[in-house]
């Protein structure tokens, strides 16, 4: 498309309200929001580069967000501005689905050639639809028809902040001109120069990351390529990966290994969504003691903790473990937030929290057997998934009591962590030295001598009414620390883990999706109109399909059974190498019983008589042992759920009648995979 702007306002008008779009933009409901992950200034001012993650609401029928298994879709949004020649440069790719679907679109704005005082604007796009879990056609359609109605607004949304900006006055954007003095010269502490993959922009690393040097400046960048290449879903940011790297020292292979299992933990737990998804119970509300309270001097989030009031029994019997264990989570991811929060405030990066623990009322209550094992374990979970968020650790009026609890606690607790503690008896935090030195005395709570208002529960003791059973806490516990749509299985040398699922009617589908937390292995799905016979410690799971308990291993298909006899292959193998990410579906031909199979890979390092590769020795060494570990989720759908997703996308005809014809087809009856690198 291409159309003019011939009014009042200039090229650099034009420019400033385009930027007035994001992060979100109310006249295009379905662009959710975006976040800046890279800018880039030339050293006069001409050139501007930033990059920026937009979230794009998938405005589609319920049963086809519910295929593709998202509810929003993500886009990589370039924008190149050049004041000297006075043009923008936008281009965007997708992120989401980028295996499967190729969405890139460019648009240029640039002055007219005949009359500066016109902008012209000119745009392109191109969709590429390799495979989407069999809806090729209805996705393109789908795609086409938004992106029709964009390219509508696109001169509208313009023009609206325009007015915008007359509203404030704003008539006439100079234009850019080059500073008279020569730029400064480069400090010492200035980046080594290089392509913009070989480092981040010097701006960004002072606002947002801290210093760091050119080696650490590196683990992260080739910690976080990594990421991008082989781990599916949400990248975490640059702050979060670099906790990780300062937690071990910035070792990028250990660091690597704790970010990865803890990216799966939160993956499997959806720990994501805590904030927005979990609800305090009201026991919560009235008798924890703890609480947010403004920052410390250095701008550090202050999180204060009234141990000492906390009838930490009364709420293990009346709540449990899980829950405890979920408002602590819930208070790490807070914490992130207001970090980030506090970076924008104060312009500076704010990457950890403060917190203080006030003792008072401690005593040998606390030291509570399954009590003290909650904490072991909150703490083990938090120090595995949270390295670096805590900044200091003050300890105030700690009783005679506490180097009891301190024995039991400080091994469990990181060397580096404990560092950050700071023990003060009786009233010693009221000298010098104490807690005016880390909290303006403003903000100090009332309760230790401030004369501020803290709102934190005041605690107390927890009624024995509320205390719910051994036998209900023990269902409670199981239910929810299983509670989630990922399971996890091993897959030993020799010993492959199958899991069966039982389809009734033909053009049914199955989805699955899943993670190589460890090793390599061999996937594939097989179909037998024969029953298996599990073992008795099977449990009849969804859909029809009997699944094996999270961690166990578990085999179907008999020894004895002939393959092409007994049970046939329904798609080619594929191979999964760790850390690698892979979904698909599968449109089945006949009932009976499919089984998918995760199968032990030895590296050709172990398998070859001839001189291996130093690339394939180092992956064998990388599999400790002779086993695998895999992170699952599946689905199946039924066939009048395909009719229902194919009819609502393509109303002008049965889309049912099609597929069934096409899935006589052995193109069709194969399984759609994609592998996120």
């Amino acid at each position: 498309g291409l159309f003019l702007y011939q009014s009042d306002y200039n090229t650099e008008n034009t420019f400033t309200a385009y930027v007035r779009r994001f992060p979100n933009c109310p006249l295009i409901p379905i662009f959710v929001d975006s976040e800046v992950v890279k800018e880039e200034h030339s050293d006069d001012g001409a050139t501007v580069f930033i990059e920026r993650r937009c979230k794009v609401e998938a405005d589609a029928p319920r049963l086809f967000k519910r295929m593709a298994g998202v509810d929003y879709l993500y886009f990589i949004h370039k924008n190149t501005l050049d004041r000297r020649e006075r043009a923008l440069h936008i281009e965007v790719v997708n992120e989401t689905f980028s295996n499967r679907v190729i969405v890139h679109e460019i648009c240029n704005y640039t002055v007219h050639p005949e009359n500066e005082e016109w902008t012209c604007f000119e745009q392109t796009a191109s969709l590429d639809i390799k495979s989407f879990f069999g809806f090729e056609n209805a996705a393109e359609k789908l795609a086409m028809k938004q992106y029709a109605n964009s390219i509508k607004k696109g001169k509208e949304i313009i023009e609206y902040y325009l007015k915008e900006l007359e509203d404030e006055g704003v008539t006439h954007v100079p234009r850019w001109s080059p500073p008279q003095a020569p730029p400064p010269t480069a400090s010492p502490t200035d980046l080594p120069a290089g392509s913009p993959d070989d480092k981040l922009d010097a701006d960004y690393i002072r606002r947002y990351l801290g210093d760091l040097t050119p080696l650490q400046e590196s683990c992260l960048i080739r910690l976080r390529q990594w990421l991008q290449e082989t781990h599916k879903g949400k990248i975490p940011k640059d702050q979060h990966v670099l906790r990780f790297l300062r937690a071990r020292d910035f070792n990028l292979e250990k660091a690597r290994e704790i970010l990865c299992q803890s990216l799966s933990w939160r993956k499997q737990h959806q720990v994501d969504f805590l904030l927005d998804s979990w609800e305090r119970p009201q026991l919560l509300h009235d008798y924890y003691t703890g609480g947010w309270h403004h920052h410390d001097r250095d701008g550090r989030p202050l999180y204060i903790l009234r141990l000492g009031q906390m009838d930490t029994k009364g709420l293990v019997r009346a709540l449990g473990e899980e829950s405890l264990l979920r408002q602590v989570l819930s208070i790490n991811e807070e914490g992130l937030r207001r970090c980030e929060e506090n970076t924008r405030v104060f312009g500076r990066p704010i990457s950890c929290w403060t917190c203080l623990v006030d003792l008072e009322g401690l005593n040998m209550r606390h030291l509570w057997r399954p009590g003290v094992k909650a904490l072991l374990r909150i703490i083990e979970v938090v120090e595995a998934n949270y390295p670096e968020t805590l900044g200091c650790l003050l300890i105030l009026r700690a009783p005679r009591v506490f180097p009891v609890l301190w024995t039991l606690v400080s091994p469990f607790i990181d060397e580096n962590t404990r560092k950050k503690f700071l023990v003060y008896a009786a009233n010693d935090y009221q000298g010098p030295g104490g807690l005016v030195d880390y909290i303006d005395r403003e903000v100090i709570p009332d309760f230790l001598g401030g004369d501020c208002l803290c709102e934190i529960p005041e605690g107390g003791m927890v009624p024995k009414s509320l205390y719910r059973t051994a036998e209900a806490l023990e269902s409670e516990e199981l239910r929810l620390w299983t509670d989630t749509i990922y399971k996890t299985a091993s897959v030993f040398k020799g010993a492959p883990h199958e899991l069966l699922i039982e389809i009734s009617e033909s053009s049914s589908v199955i989805t699955w999706d899943f993670d190589v937390c460890k090793g390599d292995v061999i996937f594939n799905i097989y179909h037998s109109r024969r029953a298996p016979q599990p073992p008795k410690r099977d449990v009849q799971g969804a859909h029809g399909s009997i699944v094996s308990p999270a961690t166990n291993n578990m085999q179907l298909i008999d020894r004895s059974w002939i393959l092409g006899q007994d049970y046939s292959m329904v798609e080619t193998a594929l191979t999964c190498k760790e850390g690698e990410s892979v979904q698909g579906s599968h449109v089945t031909r006949w009932p009976g019983f499919y089984i998918l199979q995760w199968r032990f890979h030895c590296s050709p390092a172990c398998s070859t008589s001839s001189l291996p590769r130093v690339d394939d020795v180092l992956a064998s060494l990388q599999v400790s042992s002779h086993k695998c570990k895999v992170m699952f989720y599946t689905e199946v759908l039924g066939s009048e759920d395909f009719r229902g997703s194919m009819t609502s996308l393509e109303s002008s005809h049965s889309g049912f009648s099609q597929l069934s014809a096409a899935t006589t087809t052995s193109s069709q009856s194969q399984s759609s995979s994609t592998v996120s690198r």
